[in-house]
């Protein structure tokens, strides 16, 4: 009896792990709402299991290896506000606002949407992992074109048939099979055999209304006499806006991508605003293999506002975007109005950061010079009140600085990111590489960068996009900068490219301590570092190595270029190939 009773308990007990195992792992599986699917169109069934998910607080959601296809109709909708991306009403697969302690894993499956509609929506979510999928779309944000000849008249180019468009008054109006509109607004030229902005290729700010004449259908000519470009060459039609992120982020925490592949979206690839933790491991922005699109998505493949934490970006490969590979910064207000002591009202100035939210009681905060961007105070938020999505209202616990005027600007002066980048290739895309803004430690070690800008650039300003920064601890080692500066947006492979006033530079050490230690520079253009406002530079035991991979329109640049900085130190490179015109 004794021997039963206790083989008895021992089976409850093993009975009773299961189950506990059973009920902390819920694992809800997609393939178990296909009803819910129509026969083109998944959201509908993403909408429901979504919703089960919230109900039982699953902790993974599993899609059976296969392609999806997503289109806007039935998709969730909410008015959002993204930083550094146009607002608008959105429609999007997978809203997952409010959700805690979920894992979605795609097991290699493709996400196909169709039209003006973003893959992910995340606010106010905690410890979310995305694995394992692709994202493409049907018809392309931008268009791209082959150029055919280019003579005083203007310059003929061809369309694949995945760039369908139509004519509208001799003007181009990109469209897709249903008729939707795809708006664009600048050309760029890419090489279509290096798979880069073509060399020295300048945005042309054109506009939409460019007059063209169709020669047949497919093949039509740009009436603008100016343009100049290479026969067998691309032109990409810009997209006009940024409105279709494929990741959209905001006051989430603990936020984990892995073996993601975004091919295409009509915005940022990942942006997170107001969000900590947020960890990037093998993320792959890149045109699809096999389309024939040289380029990736339409903006920055990724970007950061007002974050804190961690962000880490680990063995990632961003290529091909329309802008830089991230952007990590924080928001600057400007000051418009003081009504007493106590008490100010603040703008958001670019129309990309309207809606922004950062402003919170117990909040600490800087006042800054607009013109230098020195801090000349500090002080804590007592209360706000939301205006509208540009203006704020600010009451402080203590008295404003006497020295406090209109124009300057205000900003959170606390809890700056962490942030690490390794193991990560970065190439081919427009403009720069990454902006390093963060007053947090910052490491950037074992990339490698091949861009037509600045590698790295340090930024920060208060009169145009207002976005904060001011670092205070970057370490850069052990990278390859291969040949960049091949375009049009950069003065060096490394550059300070602040806003501040060259009248007032003298007096501003706006970045503080950054070490370069141990890279490989393999240049073209003898333009290694252009500097101004920095309080501790360090270059030492890093590699020079002269390359042929393009013409140097900058022959007898310097390779430093330091002005108004403080405690600067640069030996120890090693210079190979016999590179004569590299001079401090």
């Amino acid at each position: 009896m004794k021997l039963f009773l206790m083989k008895l308990m021992a089976t409850l007990v093993c009975s009773l792990i299961i189950f506990t195992a059973k009920a902390e792992d819920k694992t809800v599986d997609i393939a178990d709402f296909a009803k819910y699917r129509r026969a083109d169109d998944a959201a509908p069934m993403i909408r429901v299991a979504i919703a089960y998910c919230k109900q039982i607080r699953a902790t993974k959601l599993i899609f059976p290896k296969a392609t999806y296809y997503f289109k806007r109709d039935l998709a969730a909708e909410k008015y959002v506000f993204m930083s550094n991306n146009d607002e608008g009403l959105k429609r999007f697969v997978f809203d997952l606002s409010g959700m805690e302690n979920l894992e979605i894993d795609g097991q290699g499956s493709k996400f196909i949407l169709t039209g003006f509609l973003s893959p992910f929506l995340l606010e106010n979510c905690r410890n979310i992992s995305l694995r394992n999928f692709s994202i493409d779309y049907v018809r392309t944000f931008h268009s791209e074109a082959k150029i055919l000849s280019v003579d005083k008249s203007g310059m003929t180019v061809q369309f694949d048939r995945k760039f369908p468009y139509k004519l509208d008054h001799q003007t181009l109006i990109f469209t897709d099979s249903a008729g939707v509109v795809y708006p664009w607004s600048d050309l760029l030229e890419f090489d279509p055999l290096k798979k880069e902005t073509a060399f020295m290729a300048n945005d042309l700010w054109v506009g939409s209304n460019v007059p063209v004449k169709e020669i047949k259908p497919g093949t039509v000519k740009l009436l603008l006499p100016q343009i100049t470009g290479i026969p067998g060459n691309v032109m990409v039609f810009a997209s006009a806006f940024r409105l279709v992120p494929a990741f959209n982020i905001s006051g989430s925490v603990n936020i984990s991508f892995s073996g993601i592949d975004i091919f295409h979206c009509g915005g940022m690839g990942i942006v997170a605003q107001n969000s900590r933790d947020l960890f990037l491991d093998h993320v792959r922005v890149t045109p699809s293999p096999g389309s024939g699109r040289i380029v990736s998505i339409t903006a920055d493949a990724t970007h950061f506002s007002n974050c804190s934490g961690k962000i880490t970006i680990e063995n990632c490969l961003f290529e091909n975007q329309k802008d830089d590979a991230t952007n990590i910064h924080g928001i600057y207000s400007k000051i418009t109005r003081i009504n007493t002591p106590y008490e100010i009202e603040v703008e958001l100035v670019h129309k990309q950061q309207f809606g922004f939210e950062y402003l919170k009681p117990d909040m600490k905060v800087e006042f800054a010079d607009a013109t230098s961007i020195v801090t000349y105070a500090n002080n804590s938020v007592k209360s706000t009140e939301r205006i509208n999505k540009e203006f704020t209202r600010v009451v402080f616990a203590d008295p404003i600085s006497p020295n406090t005027k209109l124009g300057d600007v205000i900003a959170c002066s606390t809890d700056y990111p962490e942030v690490l980048i390794r193991n990560c290739v970065i190439r081919g895309n427009r403009a720069r590489g990454i902006l390093l803004n963060s007053r947090g430690k910052t490491v950037v070690e074992h990339n490698t960068f091949h861009v037509p800008g600045a590698a790295i650039l340090f930024e920060g300003d208060a009169s145009f996009w207002f976005e904060q920064s001011g670092v205070n601890g970057v370490t850069i080692r052990n990278n390859t900068f291969d040949n960049c500066n091949y375009g049009v947006w950069g003065n060096a492979c490394i550059q300070v490219g602040s806003g501040i006033l060259k009248r007032v530079r003298s007096k501003s050490r706006y970045h503080k301590d950054i070490s370069i230690v141990g890279n490989t520079f393999k240049i073209f253009d003898p333009r290694i570092i252009n500097a101004y406002c920095v309080d501790g530079l360090i270059f030492k035991d890093n590699k020079i190595e002269q390359s042929e991979a393009y013409r140097s329109n900058f022959s007898d640049g310097k390779a430093f270029v330091i002005d108004a900085c403080s405690n600067v130190s640069i030996d120890g490179y090693d210079i190979r190939n016999a590179v004569d015109h590299v001079k401090k």
